[in-house]
């Protein structure tokens, strides 16, 4: 029988851990538990240790990707359960993880509902990462940005160089997994509201949000996302050429610009399309 592993990166969230922790170890009774204190400054550190559950200890906060990768490495199971550890996630809905996982899959993913969704903002925002990671990839990917999932520890692993230490691990693992022809499944889930406040600022996370769609690209397929803006720069300088030429019967610096910058990105893709499958092929 495999042995599992529930990680949960924590900062400042002992109000939720305190409810949590003994469902959890309910639930999941022969589990390896491993909170992963990401420089909080409150009782994660006793609470755990109340409960008789591992804790990992950040002198200083490195980001929730950090933390994820810090308990990967010492997780001892074959099978690891990533989740929030805000109190968003039911420690019961662990079992139904681990059924589809048993299906053959090396990722089964819990996918929110619309009503799961932390407000209107986010909600959107994860449809359209939804959208897009669904066409990159020719699989319906029902939610991109969940932090809720099992998976397979060896094939997890292959991938830790990849992720990053904020937010965007979810986005990072799926499309790595996608990419290596790893099978991922989602499964319907109820998300709660979490307990305690947010970390995720949206004006100062703008811009990381914005990031993580030309990261759904790069990662499983850049030529997907440079091809069409190479499409548009040659279309957008014919048309050019089209109207310069009715009306002053030349050839315009503008026109050659656009055929230029179209070439240009074409190639950026192409060597970026390169870069992503040595990327790959390194951890074959």
């Amino acid at each position: 029988m495999k042995s599992l592993s529930i990680i949960l990166p924590a900062k400042n969230e002992a109000a939720a851990l305190r409810g949590l922790l003994p469902r959890l170890r309910e639930a999941a009774p022969d589990a390896e538990i491993i909170v992963v204190d990401d420089g909080s400054t409150d009782d994660t550190r006793e609470l755990c240790a109340s409960h008789a559950i591992t804790c990992l200890s950040s002198p200083y906060s490195m980001g929730n990707g950090a933390a994820i990768k810090r308990g990967a490495r010492a997780a001892g199971g074959d099978i690891l359960v990533f989740m929030d550890g805000d109190g968003q996630h039911d420690p019961a809905d662990i079992a139904r993880l681990l059924q589809h996982l048993e299906q053959g899959y090396d990722m089964v993913v819990g996918a929110r509902d619309w009503e799961s969704q932390a407000g209107v903002g986010r909600g959107v925002a994860n449809t359209i990462y939804n959208w897009l990671a669904t066409r990159m990839t020719g699989h319906a990917i029902l939610d991109l940005t969940s932090g809720f999932r099992a998976v397979k520890a060896r094939q997890f692993r292959e991938f830790l160089h990849l992720l990053p230490n904020g937010f965007s691990y979810p986005t990072t693992s799926t499309m790595a997994f996608f990419r290596s022809a790893y099978p991922v499944a989602y499964m319907p889930i109820k998300a709660a509201k979490r307990i305690g406040h947010s970390h995720i600022r949206p004006l100062r996370d703008g811009v990381r949000f914005l990031l993580i769609i030309f990261k759904i690209a790069t990662l499983y397929s850049p030529l997907k996302l440079f091809a069409p803006a190479s499409a548009v720069f040659f279309l957008l300088g014919l048309i050019n050429y089209a109207w310069t030429f009715l009306h002053e019967g030349r050839l315009t610096n503008m026109s050659t610009l656009l055929w230029s910058a179209s070439v240009i990105v074409f190639l950026i893709g192409l060597v970026s399309e390169q870069i992503t499958a040595l990327t790959y092929k390194a951890r074959d």
